[in-house]
């Protein structure tokens, strides 16, 4: 399985079971958000996959769960692959997020399938913008997401 180390934190592979079971323990509200199209590859998945599962965010030093992040589907035919994360509220304006996007864009550039890697935030300046600037982002402008609705589209390329 692979675990990806950064200076802070290891993001470590999550299991087709622990996604399942965050869906779960979600409110009916927060799992009615929850793509259909994803919630079936994820019951169809045979084993733990980077791109389809994601990554639990875990502080090295003290063992401490953060977050949640990783990729919204496999890279496309054009070598594009999106990526998401969140920090729990406790642990959030530390940089935390900062080092999972870059890790994952990273990650996601050494598969050599990816080209390009995208990210979405709210049409606002807000923590994400700021996250993706530091990353090296560069902001495309506004789009209409199908499953996300109005957002800001934010890309990094491969160089």
């Amino acid at each position: 399985m692979p675990e990806i180390q950064t200076e802070r934190l290891e993001l470590v592979l999550r299991s087709k079971q622990s996604v399942l079971a965050s869906i779960e323990a979600m409110s009916s509200a927060d799992r009615a958000q929850v793509s259909p199209d994803w919630l079936a590859r994820v019951y169809a998945a045979t084993a733990a996959d980077p791109w389809l599962h994601g990554f639990t965010m875990v502080h090295r030093a003290s063992g401490t769960v953060i977050g949640m992040c990783g990729y919204k589907g496999a890279p496309d035919a054009d070598g594009v692959v999106e990526i998401a994360y969140g920090v729990d509220p406790a642990h959030q304006g530390q940089g935390y997020a900062t080092e999972a996007a870059w890790a994952l864009a990273h990650y996601a550039f050494d598969s050599r399938d990816v080209r390009v890697v995208r990210a979405h935030t709210l049409p606002n300046e807000n923590a994400s913008t700021r996250v993706l600037t530091k990353c090296g982002f560069r902001f495309l402008g506004e789009v209409t997401d199908p499953e996300d609705g109005q957002v800001w589209r934010w890309e990094l390329d491969q160089s």
